[in-house]
């Protein structure tokens, strides 16, 4: 019996919808980046993007366990010297909540252009509002 190989012409795509109002940021993401690989599918094939599209709403009301509000930091760098900004997870949290859980799921996908394809269909809203209705997103339980 031969192997099933996925073809990228025969993909079928869903929309998925994750709440992360009072989830913790790492089952939100590790959740999203299964469903953006496809490897919730029996189709699943390593070297093709065979993973659905993901809306996460309410990201401003993602937890973080433990001390890590306080202790976590996110690392930028401008090039130039001198160029290093730090924040903990507290601040990214209020001022930059899309970039939190976008920066979690990234870093959960394959580190390649196979990865990056699968990034662009990653969709992230601070609020419940999100302007996809139209495709009909089912509801993802964490």
């Amino acid at each position: 019996m031969k192997s099933f190989m996925q073809k990228k012409e025969t993909v079928e795509r869903k929309w998925y919808v994750i709440d992360a109002k009072g989830k913790p940021l790492g089952r939100v993401a590790s959740k999203a980046a299964v469903l953006l690989r496809g490897k919730h599918k029996a189709t699943y094939t390593p070297h093709i993007d065979c993973g659905d599209y993901v809306i996460i709403v309410n990201a401003k009301e993602v937890e973080l366990t433990g001390n890590k509000l306080q202790n976590k930091m996110y690392y930028n760098h401008s090039m130039y010297p001198g160029g290093l900004r730090e924040r903990n997870a507290k601040v990214m949290r209020e001022q930059y909540p899309i970039e939190m859980v976008e920066r979690a799921v990234k870093g959960m996908l394959p580190h390649n252009r196979l990865g990056r394809a699968m990034y662009k269909k990653l969709f992230v809203y601070e609020t419940e509002n999100h302007p996809h209705m139209a495709q009909k997103p089912e509801e993802m339980d964490i």
